[in-house]
Protein backbone atom coordinates (compact mmCIF):
# COMPACT_ATOMS: atom_id res chain seq x y z
CA UNK A 1 0.00 0.00 0.00
CA UNK A 2 2.87 2.38 0.87
CA UNK A 3 4.30 1.63 -2.58
CA UNK A 4 1.12 2.90 -3.90
CA UNK A 5 0.86 5.82 -2.38
CA UNK A 6 4.03 6.68 -3.02
CA UNK A 7 4.05 6.09 -6.85
CA UNK A 8 0.23 7.50 -7.00
CA UNK A 9 2.13 10.94 -7.27
CA UNK A 10 4.59 10.47 -10.04
CA UNK A 11 3.63 13.08 -12.98
CA UNK A 12 1.89 11.60 -15.81
CA UNK A 13 3.22 12.54 -19.53
CA UNK A 14 2.30 11.72 -23.14
CA UNK A 15 5.81 11.77 -25.06
CA UNK A 16 5.80 10.26 -28.32
CA UNK A 17 8.69 10.18 -31.17
CA UNK A 18 8.72 9.70 -34.41
CA UNK A 19 11.27 8.37 -37.33
CA UNK A 20 10.31 10.04 -40.86
CA UNK A 21 12.17 10.14 -44.75
CA UNK A 22 14.45 12.96 -43.75
CA UNK A 23 14.17 13.25 -40.23
CA UNK A 24 12.67 12.37 -36.54
CA UNK A 25 10.20 14.11 -35.02
CA UNK A 26 10.15 14.59 -30.51
CA UNK A 27 7.45 15.80 -28.86
CA UNK A 28 5.31 16.36 -25.22
CA UNK A 29 2.77 17.64 -24.12
CA UNK A 30 3.51 20.51 -21.47
CA UNK A 31 1.69 19.38 -18.41
CA UNK A 32 3.31 18.88 -14.92
CA UNK A 33 0.94 17.46 -12.62
CA UNK A 34 1.98 16.28 -8.78
CA UNK A 35 -1.09 13.67 -7.69
CA UNK A 36 -4.27 15.36 -8.36
CA UNK A 37 -2.97 19.09 -8.53
CA UNK A 38 -1.30 20.54 -11.96
CA UNK A 39 1.37 22.59 -10.56
CA UNK A 40 2.30 24.01 -14.23
CA UNK A 41 1.36 24.12 -17.77
CA UNK A 42 4.33 25.49 -19.41
CA UNK A 43 6.33 22.46 -18.77
CA UNK A 44 9.39 21.70 -20.92
CA UNK A 45 10.16 17.43 -21.54
CA UNK A 46 11.54 17.69 -25.20
CA UNK A 47 15.10 18.30 -24.94
CA UNK A 48 18.21 19.38 -27.10
CA UNK A 49 20.90 17.03 -26.67
CA UNK A 50 23.19 17.97 -29.93
CA UNK A 51 22.77 19.92 -32.69
CA UNK A 52 21.37 16.34 -34.43
CA UNK A 53 20.37 14.12 -31.08
CA UNK A 54 17.21 15.15 -29.05
CA UNK A 55 15.37 13.24 -26.10
CA UNK A 56 11.99 13.64 -24.96
CA UNK A 57 11.13 12.39 -21.46
CA UNK A 58 7.87 11.49 -19.33
CA UNK A 59 8.13 11.13 -15.78
CA UNK A 60 10.09 13.50 -12.70
CA UNK A 61 11.08 16.70 -14.89
CA UNK A 62 14.36 17.15 -12.22
CA UNK A 63 14.90 13.61 -13.10
CA UNK A 64 15.06 14.41 -16.77
CA UNK A 65 16.83 17.91 -16.64
CA UNK A 66 20.17 16.17 -15.10
CA UNK A 67 19.69 13.34 -16.71
CA UNK A 68 20.02 15.21 -20.13
CA UNK A 69 22.48 17.59 -19.30
CA UNK A 70 24.86 14.95 -18.31
CA UNK A 71 24.33 13.03 -21.50
CA UNK A 72 24.56 16.90 -23.08
CA UNK A 73 28.35 16.98 -21.41
CA UNK A 74 29.42 13.48 -22.78
CA UNK A 75 28.22 14.17 -26.04
CA UNK A 76 30.49 17.84 -26.01
CA UNK A 77 33.58 15.95 -24.70
CA UNK A 78 32.68 12.82 -27.25
CA UNK A 79 33.28 15.50 -30.00
CA UNK A 80 36.17 17.33 -28.19
CA UNK A 81 38.37 14.35 -27.96
CA UNK A 82 37.16 12.45 -30.99
CA UNK A 83 36.72 15.30 -33.27
CA UNK A 84 33.40 13.48 -34.33
CA UNK A 85 29.79 13.85 -33.36
CA UNK A 86 28.31 11.16 -31.34
CA UNK A 87 25.81 8.99 -32.98
CA UNK A 88 22.07 8.68 -32.19
CA UNK A 89 23.46 5.07 -31.05
CA UNK A 90 26.13 5.89 -28.87
CA UNK A 91 23.90 8.67 -27.30
CA UNK A 92 20.57 6.51 -26.60
CA UNK A 93 23.47 3.68 -25.06
CA UNK A 94 25.52 6.35 -23.00
CA UNK A 95 21.78 7.37 -21.73
CA UNK A 96 20.95 3.28 -21.03
CA UNK A 97 24.33 3.21 -18.86
CA UNK A 98 23.69 5.92 -16.47
CA UNK A 99 20.32 4.43 -15.85
CA UNK A 100 21.28 1.44 -15.16
CA UNK A 101 24.29 2.79 -12.82
CA UNK A 102 21.11 3.86 -11.22
CA UNK A 103 19.13 0.95 -10.92
CA UNK A 104 18.75 0.21 -7.03
CA UNK A 105 17.84 4.01 -7.10
CA UNK A 106 16.38 4.86 -10.32
CA UNK A 107 15.75 7.87 -12.44
CA UNK A 108 12.16 8.13 -12.41
CA UNK A 109 12.18 8.65 -16.50
CA UNK A 110 11.05 6.86 -19.47
CA UNK A 111 12.74 8.26 -22.74
CA UNK A 112 13.00 8.56 -26.18
CA UNK A 113 16.25 9.18 -28.03
CA UNK A 114 16.34 10.58 -31.52
CA UNK A 115 18.50 12.20 -34.10
CA UNK A 116 19.87 11.85 -37.42
CA UNK A 117 23.35 10.64 -37.89
CA UNK A 118 25.68 9.40 -40.77
CA UNK A 119 23.08 6.31 -40.73
CA UNK A 120 20.24 8.10 -41.33
CA UNK A 121 17.24 8.88 -38.95
CA UNK A 122 16.77 6.45 -35.84
CA UNK A 123 14.87 6.38 -32.36
CA UNK A 124 15.25 4.62 -29.36
CA UNK A 125 12.63 4.10 -26.31
CA UNK A 126 14.25 3.08 -23.09
CA UNK A 127 12.89 2.81 -19.50
CA UNK A 128 14.11 3.66 -16.15
CA UNK A 129 16.45 0.32 -15.77
CA UNK A 130 18.58 1.58 -19.41
CA UNK A 131 16.63 -1.31 -21.85
CA UNK A 132 17.58 0.06 -25.15
CA UNK A 133 14.78 -0.45 -27.53
CA UNK A 134 15.13 0.66 -31.62
CA UNK A 135 11.80 1.66 -33.33
CA UNK A 136 10.25 3.71 -35.76
CA UNK A 137 7.77 5.18 -33.42
CA UNK A 138 7.38 4.91 -29.62
CA UNK A 139 5.50 6.63 -27.17
CA UNK A 140 5.87 6.27 -23.74
CA UNK A 141 4.07 7.96 -20.20
CA UNK A 142 0.25 7.59 -18.84
CA UNK A 143 -1.12 8.76 -22.39
CA UNK A 144 1.13 6.34 -24.02
CA UNK A 145 -1.51 3.38 -24.53
CA UNK A 146 -4.25 6.19 -26.23
CA UNK A 147 -0.61 8.05 -27.89
CA UNK A 148 -0.10 4.63 -29.83
CA UNK A 149 -2.77 3.47 -31.16
CA UNK A 150 -3.21 7.05 -32.74
CA UNK A 151 0.68 6.42 -33.89
CA UNK A 152 -0.19 2.33 -34.98
CA UNK A 153 -3.19 3.55 -37.38
CA UNK A 154 -1.33 6.53 -39.35
CA UNK A 155 1.93 5.38 -39.03
CA UNK A 156 3.75 4.28 -42.77
CA UNK A 157 7.29 3.47 -44.14
CA UNK A 158 8.35 7.02 -45.46
CA UNK A 159 6.09 9.08 -44.30
CA UNK A 160 6.97 13.12 -44.45
CA UNK A 161 8.14 15.66 -42.36
CA UNK A 162 4.99 17.35 -42.16
CA UNK A 163 2.66 14.25 -42.15
CA UNK A 164 5.02 13.04 -39.32
CA UNK A 165 4.21 16.14 -37.57
CA UNK A 166 0.56 16.10 -38.16
CA UNK A 167 0.76 13.00 -36.91
CA UNK A 168 2.68 12.98 -33.63
CA UNK A 169 0.22 16.12 -32.58
CA UNK A 170 -3.15 14.25 -33.57
CA UNK A 171 -1.66 11.46 -31.18
CA UNK A 172 -0.67 13.58 -28.44
CA UNK A 173 -4.02 15.79 -28.75
CA UNK A 174 -6.13 12.14 -28.46
CA UNK A 175 -4.23 11.00 -25.42
CA UNK A 176 -4.83 14.50 -23.70
CA UNK A 177 -8.62 14.15 -23.90
CA UNK A 178 -8.78 11.06 -22.10
CA UNK A 179 -5.64 11.28 -19.52
CA UNK A 180 -6.04 14.02 -17.13
CA UNK A 181 -2.16 13.99 -16.67
CA UNK A 182 -1.13 15.14 -19.75
CA UNK A 183 -2.42 18.42 -21.25
CA UNK A 184 -1.89 22.09 -22.23
CA UNK A 185 -0.10 21.77 -25.53
CA UNK A 186 2.33 20.06 -27.63
CA UNK A 187 6.16 21.30 -27.63
CA UNK A 188 7.58 19.70 -30.54
CA UNK A 189 11.32 18.93 -31.65
CA UNK A 190 11.98 18.29 -35.88
CA UNK A 191 15.24 17.18 -35.96
CA UNK A 192 16.68 17.21 -39.77
CA UNK A 193 20.21 16.31 -41.47
CA UNK A 194 20.06 20.74 -41.63
CA UNK A 195 19.74 20.85 -37.84
CA UNK A 196 16.76 21.36 -35.30
CA UNK A 197 13.55 23.18 -35.09
CA UNK A 198 11.22 23.67 -31.94
CA UNK A 199 7.31 24.55 -32.41
CA UNK A 200 4.88 24.84 -29.72
CA UNK A 201 1.17 23.79 -30.70
CA UNK A 202 -1.58 25.50 -28.14
CA UNK A 203 -4.70 23.30 -27.44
Amino acid sequence: MEVQQRFRYIPGATTVGVVCDKGVILASEKRVSYGYFVMSKTGKKVFKITDRIGAACAGLVSDMQILVREVGAYANLFQYELGRPMSVRAAAKLMSNLLFERRLFPLITQTIVGGVDENGPSLYVLDLLGSVVPDKYAAVGTGAEIAMGVLEAGYADGLSLEGARELVVKSIRSAVSRDAMSGDGVDILIITENGMEERTVSF
